[in-house]
């Protein structure tokens, strides 16, 4: 007949309330397009407002195109200037991101003219693009008057490179569906371990010997009993060690303790180590004295012992009394 009887006391952690957190998480994903732009005296006189436009390419995964326009796209202007966008084809909305222009040196001198909103995003932030076809780019780009004389034209060649970082934000919700752990509290039980100075060399030092070598303290003396120490169970060195072992969560180390104690139990000592099983939860050593009591008591039972309104005491004479009623 098995009775559950573990102090909830014994067995109660320290857990954390409910506590979630989450994270706001804003990144770039970055790509560039060249576009070459042949036979540019061909393209003067077009009309202003009108343009050239590379092919579509993907950045961010949006769709993008680079506009030329050789007369500008201003007519306030007056065609002096060539303009030159980056617009979204994409049928998006509200796209934030970042965009470079640059008007490549074909003369490979390494100058480079570049309009970069990169080096002032922290000042004006990115572009928002509010649907298909909006625009970010130069109405004023270059003198066409310069641009002919310069560089960046050769062999009535151009090349534009514009390179796009196309902003992507997310919640990093990786800590909302997780099993909340229990705040460590090793520290604060070693600690009482420590302020006990009767128990804390043996006991303690017995603790770290098992955590680091999986081992019990090879001194046979230390886990002695004697049926004069039966009242005073719960005091004993093995008693310790398998509370050490319920309390910070070792079952092994139970195990090995529990199977000390099982060599002891007789008909003297069983209630008592009947209580001690109970009182940590060692369902292997409860087993072993319910079993030995139905095999060798026969309706008598040895005279017991114990320290005044001790936990023992109940749940040893619960023990007897459960024997008792399975007897009769």
């Amino acid at each position: 007949m098995s009775h559950a009887m573990c102090n909830p006391a014994m067995v109660s952690r320290s857990v954390l309330g409910s506590q979630t957190s989450s994270k706001s998480v804003t990144e770039t994903m970055s790509g560039s397009h060249e576009f070459v732009i042949k036979g540019y005296s061909l393209t003067k006189g077009m009309g202003i407002g009108k343009y050239i436009v590379s092919e579509t390419f993907i950045v961010g995964g949006f769709q993008w195109a680079i506009y030329f326009f050789p007369d500008g796209r201003d007519p306030k202007d007056n065609a002096a200037y060539v303009s030159v966008f980056v617009a979204l084809q994409s049928k998006s909305t509200n796209v934030r991101a970042l965009f470079d222009l640059t008007l490549l040196d074909l003369c490979k001198k390494g100058e480079h003219k570049v309009h970069s909103h990169f080096s002032h995003s922290l000042t004006i932030g990115p572009y928002t693009l509010i649907n298909h076809g909006s625009m970010w780019g130069y109405t004023r780009f270059f003198k066409r008057r310069h641009l002919e004389t310069s560089i960046f034209l050769k062999d009535d060649c151009l090349k534009i490179n514009c390179t796009i970082a196309v902003l992507v934000s997310s919640i990093d919700s990786s800590q909302l569906n997780t099993i909340q752990v229990p705040e460590s509290d090793i520290g604060e039980h070693f600690g009482m371990l420590l302020e006990d100075e009767e128990s804390f060399d043996v006991t303690f030092s017995a603790l770290l010997h098992f955590v680091y070598r999986d081992t019990l303290l090879e001194d046979e003396e230390l886990f002695m009993l004697d049926s004069s120490f039966f009242p005073s169970l719960s005091e004993s060195f093995i008693a310790k060690l398998l509370a050490a072992g319920e309390k910070y969560g070792l079952p092994r180390l139970m195990l090995m303790c529990e199977s000390i104690l099982c060599k002891d139990i007789s008909v003297d000592s069983v209630a008592y180590i009947f209580a001690l099983a109970d009182r940590y939860c060692a369902t292997h050593l409860k087993s072993m004295c319910q079993k030995f009591s139905a095999e060798n008591f026969d309706g008598e039972f040895p005279c017991l012992t114990f320290k005044p309104n001790s936990t023992f005491e109940f749940i040893a004479n619960y023990f007897l009394a459960s024997v008792m009623h399975s007897d009769g």
